[in-house]
């Protein structure tokens, strides 16, 4: 079988080429990846010199410009197009990469996945797409940041991308979908979220209704769609909250000699619970949409989350996520142009399975 080869921007993120570098090394040992680093040549060779990589498949590709996160997305794309960013999109759509995975500027990352690599037919709008704990497994929402303001049917299509996502690459069979909002009643919420819930409810896929904030972590449902405004701050509460937890019982276990000696009790099971809840065992999040492989990471990423994150992209790829989307998106909008029925799975009775409550 054939390397998975993933394109690395490795002038993105907060703390220079050594951190992703090492990350792209550590994928490449332990996932069977071939990298491709894409930067500047005069950082990347010497930092591959310090390391040890004899046996691995690394490639240095020269990509002499860089964009900074300051930077204005689409006419940093268009101007610098010699820019890691960009060189690594033309990678894929040359057919000479898989996917490529960036800590860069996120806007400037997905500006170059829609002019460079285009959108599947039948998506208007990509979306990130991130994968959380929860009770009961693990559960996918989107969208988290590329899209502050969308319509109803987007709602619809990051469904139906969440849903492929979800049994395609987590393994669940029948994903549960849920909507994000104020209220578990279907009145609930802004005009367009009403909207959404009636093209959901008749869209065939899986959809079990509204979704609280309080229901996010309960395993309730597998699959949440929002919009990327309410989805983006909800994952950086998610992700701040999980920290101020962990810190709070480190301070509190330090804090008197039964606290120090139940901390060594528990240690294992604290050990279990920071890496479930730490943002790096997932990586990045897929922009789901582009036809190729596009996975953004935090840009203060460790060398440990670029790795989590190159092995995204690589299962991303291994499970033939955009073909699958190709396939079965155009045929969900199809239902709401002519009146068709959707091809995702319905029970005996013809209804959506799973329709109650997780």
């Amino acid at each position: 079988m054939s390397l998975f080869r993933v394109a690395v921007d490795v002038m993105g993120g907060d703390h220079g080429p050594r951190i992703i570098i090492a990350g792209a090394l550590a994928a490449a040992r332990h996932h069977r990846i071939k990298v491709l680093l894409v930067g500047r040549e005069e950082e990347i060779r010497p930092e591959l010199n310090r390391r040890s990589h004899a046996g691995l498949e690394v490639e240095c590709v020269p990509a002499p410009e860089t964009i900074g996160m300051e930077e204005s997305p689409i006419p940093a794309i268009r101007k610098k197009k010699k820019s890691s960013i960009a060189v690594a999109a033309r990678l894929i759509r040359d057919g000479l990469a898989d996917g490529m995975v960036s800590a860069g500027n996120t806007g400037a990352v997905m500006a170059a996945a829609k002019l460079i690599l285009g959108t599947i037919p039948g998506i208007d709008r990509p979306a990130l797409t991130a994968v959380i704990p929860s009770r009961k497994g693990r559960t996918v929402i989107l969208d988290v940041g590329a899209n502050l303001d969308i319509k109803p049917l987007h709602y619809l299509q990051f469904a139906g991308m969440g849903y492929l996502y979800s049994q395609l690459v987590l393994g669940i069979e029948q994903p549960r979908i849920g909507l994000l909002t104020v209220g578990e009643e279907e009145t609930k919420g802004p005009e367009n979220l009403r909207e959404a819930f009636g093209l959901l409810r008749e869209s065939g896929l899986n959809f079990i209704g509204n979704i609280e904030g309080k229901g996010v972590f309960s395993g309730q449902a597998d699959v949440i769609v929002c919009d990327g405004f309410l989805g983006n701050v909800s994952l950086k509460i998610m992700e701040s909250t999980a920290e101020m937890i962990l810190r709070f019982l480190i301070d509190e276990a330090r804090t008197t000699l039964r606290g120090r000696l139940g901390f060594l009790i528990a240690r294992s099971t604290l050990r279990k619970f920071r890496k479930r809840i730490d943002y790096a065992e997932y990586g990045g999040v897929p922009l789901l949409g582009m036809k190729g492989s596009v996975v953004v990471c935090h840009g203060r990423s460790s060398s440990r989350a670029i790795e989590n994150a190159i092995r995204v992209g690589a299962d991303f790829v291994r499970n033939r996520v955009v073909e699958r989307i190709q396939e079965e998106i155009p045929k969900l909008s199809k239902q709401f142009r002519e009146g068709a029925n959707s091809s995702f799975p319905r029970t005996a009775e013809g209804v959506p399975a799973g329709g109650g409550e997780g």
